[in-house]
C-alpha cells in the first residue's frame, strides 16, 4: 500500500526513480538520493535496479533452458522440456515465416533470447508495487544505515529507456553489421541513395542522392527508436496504471476494495500486453535482419 507518510505525488515520484550509481558533482563516487542528483551523474551513471534485474532474470532464462537441455529425453518429456520445446517450435515457426533471407545461424538463438528475456523483464510488472521497494527499503535501513525513503527500486527493467535502448541498439548493430557483409559498403550505400527516387539522367540523379540519403537515413535510425519507444513506451503506462490503483488501498475500505478489483482485471489484461510486447520486439528483429540480407 502506499505509505501514508507519503503524498500522491511523492509516492509516485518514488516509485518510478531509479537506484542510480555514479559520480557526484564533488567527485565522489555513491548512490543518488534524489531525481536530481541522479540527472546530475550524466551519462555515465548506472541504474542499479535495472541492471541486477535483467541480469538476474537472464540467468534464471539460462539456468531453466541449459536444465531441460541436459535432462531432453526422446522418450516421455517431462513438464519443463513440454514447456521449453512448445516455446522453441513457436520461436521456429515465426522466424521461419518471417525470415527468408537465406541461413543464419543467429537469428533463431537471437529471437528466442529476446522473447523470453524480455517476457520475463515484463513479468515483473505483475509483481505488486510496494513489495520488492519495501524489501529494498529495509534492507537498506537495517544492513547499510540508509535512509529508507532515499533507497529506490524499480523492479520493471524495460520501463527504464536505457535498458530498452541498450537491446534496440544492439538489434540495429546486428542490421548494420549483415547489411554490409551480405551487400558490402557499396551495395548498402546505394540502398541509402539510389531510392526510392531514381532517374535516368545522371545530373538528375545526382540531385536525388542527397535527398534519398536524407529519407532512407531516418527510415534506417527509426527503426531502433521505434522498438526502444514501443517497448518502454507500453511498460511503462502499465506500471504507472499499477501505482495509481496502488494508491487507492490508502483512500478507505471502499476504495480499498474497488481498486483491489480494478488491479485484478488489469493484472488480467496486462498478461497480454507483457507478451505482446515481447512479440512485437521478436518479430521486428526478424524482420529487420530479413531486410538486412536482401538486396534491392
Amino acid at each position: 500500500m502506499a505509505s501514508e507518510e507519503l503524498t500522491s505525488a511523492a509516492y509516485i515520484k518514488h516509485h518510478l526513480q531509479n537506484l542510480t550509481f555514479g559520480q557526484h558533482q564533488d567527485g565522489s563516487w555513491g548512490f543518488a538520493h534524489t531525481s536530481e542528483q541522479a540527472k546530475e551523474m550524466g551519462f555515465w551513471a548506472i541504474n542499479v535496479d535495472s541492471m541486477a534485474f535483467s541480469i538476474g532474470l537472464g540467468v534464471l532464462f539460462l539456468y531453466f533452458f541449459h536444465k531441460a537441455a541436459k535432462r531432453a529425453t526422446s522418450g516421455v518429456p517431462g513438464g519443463l522440456q513440454n514447456f521449453v520445446e512448445w516455446i522453441v517450435e513457436f520461436i521456429d515457426s515465426s522466424v521461419r515465416g518471417s525470415f527468408s533471407g537465406g541461413k543464419n545461424a543467429v537469428v533463431a538463438p537471437l529471437a528466442l533470447t529476446i522473447f523470453v528475456w524480455i517476457f520475463l523483464m515484463n513479468l515483473m510488472d505483475l509483481v505488486p508495487v510496494d513489495w520488492i521497494p519495501l524489501l529494498s527499503q529495509w534492507m537498506g535501513s537495517t544492513f547499510l544505515g540508509a535512509d529508507p525513503h532515499h533507497v529506490y527500486t524499480k523492479v520493471v527493467p524495460t520501463t527504464d529507456p536505457n535498458a530498452t535502448f541498450g537491446m534496440a541498439f544492439s538489434v540495429f548493430f546486428l542490421v548494420l553489421y549483415y547489411s554490409i557483409k551480405i551487400k558490402g559498403i557499396g551495395g548498402f550505400t546505394g540502398e541509402l541513395t539510389l531510392q526510392p527516387f531514381q532517374s535516368g539522367n545522371k545530373v538528375v540523379q545526382a540531385v536525388f542522392i542527397p535527398i534519398n540519403f536524407i529519407l532512407e537515413f531516418v527510415s534506417l535510425i527509426a527503426k531502433p527508436i521505434s522498438l526502444a519507444l514501443r517497448l518502454f513506451g507500453n511498460m511503462y503506462a502499465g506500471e504507472m496504471i499499477f501505482i495509481l490503483i496502488a494508491i487507492m488501498y490508502s483512500a478507505g475500505l471502499g476504495m480499498g476494495i474497488f481498486g483491489g478489483f480494478l488491479q485484478l482485471g488489469w493484472a488480467i489484461f496486462h498478461i497480454l500486453i507483457i507478451t505482446l510486447q515481447a512479440f512485437i520486439f521478436m518479430t521486428l528483429t526478424i524482420v529487420y535482419l530479413d531486410m538486412a540480407h536482401h538486396e534491392h
